[in-house]
């Protein structure tokens, strides 16, 4: 396969070496570029800690308030795994990206998404790694620092055998990549719709909500579990915290991560559906 040249990494920014060796080689290089372009913003990456502890402090404090709670008392919830939940989703917040992106939007709107469509690698694998790479920095920068922190100064509690760590780890990925691919949904609508805010904003209630960020869903009504239970925002954030903190584990835990695969692969047959009709139109509509 002949070189890829200049894979984009974002709005105005390419990448500064050729790719050759294939699409999985293309997928690693921007993977790599989309690590390098988020580690460049440190001080974003600061005040993002300073955001993510302020605010678990907070949620902390309500959390352990209702801790004793009848119905936080029968969804198995008691203070030190409220806490654990606490922490673990606080650090998820910002390589989750739940209160979505625009970065497609934008091309989608200045045109340029002409010139991502004509490259040799397909718009939903060059997103998806560009995505998983910023993912993995926004780990590294701002999940980690808030969990120790969190850990050291409230106290958190970890499964201390290596399967829930495994396991953990993979259902973690599915999350990141459920996030992505429903935030890359939203970002479809651009073909059709020339101003999403109020579509992102709608998104961001729902996923701050439905994936279990607010609290648990084992504190939701029955009713509400049910519901959120029918869209994938489960999948994102509660299920890899159920799985790596042993909240769920054996068959329960191996149903969970099932059930992050089925979301995968009905929401990325979707998107390509989305995107093949969404280009379609903006071939029809000149660009």
């Amino acid at each position: 396969m002949s070189p890829v040249p200049a894979l984009a990494t974002g709005p105005g920014r390419t990448a500064r070496r050729a790719v050759t060796g294939g699409p999985v080689r293309a997928c690693l290089a921007l993977a790599v570029a989309g690590f390098r372009r988020t580690t460049s913003y440190r001080l974003a990456a600061l005040a993002g800690i300073v955001a993510n502890l302020t605010f678990g402090y907070l949620r902390g404090a309500v959390l352990l308030a209702i801790a004793g709670a009848s119905a936080v008392a029968s969804s198995g919830y008691a203070a030190s795994s409220l806490m654990t939940y606490n922490w673990l989703t606080q650090a998820a917040i910002g390589p989750l990206a739940l209160w979505g992106t625009a970065e497609l939007s934008e091309r989608v709107r200045t045109g340029d998404v002409a010139v991502d469509l004509a490259r040799p690698l397909g718009l939903l694998p060059t997103y998806l790694a560009q995505d998983l790479g910023r993912a993995g920095a926004v780990a590294l920068l701002r999940g980690l620092p808030t969990l120790l922190v969190g850990g050291l100064t409230v106290g958190i509690v970890l499964p201390l055998t290596p399967g829930p760590w495994v396991l953990g780890a993979v259902s973690i990925v599915l999350g990141l990549v459920l996030s992505f691919l429903a935030r890359f949904l939203l970002q479809l609508t651009s073909f059709w719709i020339v101003e999403t805010r109020g579509l992102q904003t709608l998104y961001m209630v729902a996923s701050g909500f439905f994936t279990g960020l607010v609290f648990p869903l084992a504190l939701m009504p029955s009713w509400l579990q049910t519901m959120a239970r029918s869209t994938p925002f489960p999948a994102m954030l509660q299920d890899p915290v159920d799985v790596l903190s042993a909240r769920a584990t054996g068959v329960a835990a191996w149903e969970l991560v099932g059930t992050q695969v089925l979301w995968v692969l009905a929401l990325t047959v979707l998107a390509r559906v989305v995107l093949a009709a969404g280009t379609r139109r903006l071939v029809v509509q000149g660009g």
